[in-house]
């Protein structure tokens, strides 16, 4: 199991009032939340191994360098010395709290895993496409995942929560294909195209003039691939209409742009914390339990533990 871990303490800090406090009245809502997620999912789909995906870089240098606009409203401008760097927009309640969950995570001995210049899409399509051994479930409410679904050499599965935990569902290429007018036997690498074709206004991608999602799907099924759609654009006698045509052949730039900045990475080197397979008891019992009354969260932390059987 491989948990998008900012999509889902994002998520938990959005779906728990703040007025959940610690003892000494700091907000603890998405290190509440976040840790009941992980004890719900756990119960419900009982992993053999677990990672929790971290975010090093939001915003590589690799994808905005090739399209600037790549997640730009979602950036805080904040002075540092000389020179200014961009941030993301996180609430101030909720920047606190991610310490707080990395501490959790420590000292109940989940494991972690990050990339230097990645984002945690990148981690997650690294130990998808490397997995040789089990099944893959991943967690996100974020649907550029899709992307990684596959039934070979190893199923790999997306539980969606956008809309919840409650309404998740679990998609793979069957179900990303059926919902999306995708081909089965690709319909990660569809998706991720059809994305690209489309645009994605909250990614920032501007996408190709005049082609929406129900196009960019039907013109991938037709010709096959991006690739192959893209060398119809300049093929003389081609069936795409003129307006299609010219709108491919002025994207041509921004597509092959598009191919890094929205195919997850399959070879970030990662930097990993604590063992992937479940932990059967807490790696260090006296720290969690510290950590438990500290912030008040000793009823969430016996649901994990009860969904751990520790």
């Amino acid at each position: 199991m491989l948990l998008d871990g900012a999509s889902l303490w994002f998520r938990s800090f959005y779906a728990i009032p703040e007025k959940v406090t610690s003892p000494d009245g700091r907000p603890v809502n998405a290190v509440r939340g976040f840790l009941d997620t992980i004890a719900a999912l756990v119960a419900k789909h009982e992993p053999s191994r677990l990672v929790v995906c971290l975010d090093f870089d939001w915003r590589p240098d690799f994808r905005t360098e090739l399209i600037p606009s790549y997640k730009a409203h979602r950036v805080a401008v904040e002075a540092e010395s000389e020179s200014d760097i961009d941030v993301e927009e996180v609430p101030d309640t909720l920047t606190p709290q991610v310490d707080m969950i990395l501490a959790a995570l420590r000292r109940a001995g989940i494991a972690t895993a990050g990339a230097h210049g990645c984002e945690a899409d990148d981690v997650i399509g690294t130990l998808a496409f490397t997995e040789a051994v089990d099944p893959v479930l991943v967690v996100s409410g974020d649907r550029d995942l899709l992307q990684v679904v596959a039934d070979d050499p190893v199923p790999v599965r997306v539980l969606y929560v956008g809309q919840g935990l409650a309404k998740a569902a679990l998609m793979g290429p069957a179900e990303v294909a059926a919902k999306y007018g995708l081909k089965p036997d690709r319909a990660g690498t569809d998706y991720a195209e059809m994305s690209m074709l489309r645009g994605d206004p909250s990614d920032g991608l501007p996408g190709v003039p005049g082609i929406g999602e129900k196009t960019a799907a039907k013109l991938l099924v037709e010709y096959g691939s991006l690739d192959a759609l893209e060398k119809a654009a300049t093929t003389k006698g081609s069936a795409l209409t003129p307006r299609a045509r010219t709108a491919l052949q002025e994207s041509a730039d921004y597509l092959q742009a598009a191919r890094t900045v929205v195919f997850v990475k399959t070879d970030a080197e990662l930097v990993e914390e604590g063992d992937d397979r479940l932990p059967t008891a807490p790696s260090d019992p006296a720290g969690l339990e510290r950590l438990a009354a500290e912030l008040g969260i000793e009823s969430a932390v016996g649901r994990l533990a009860t969904a751990f059987k520790w």
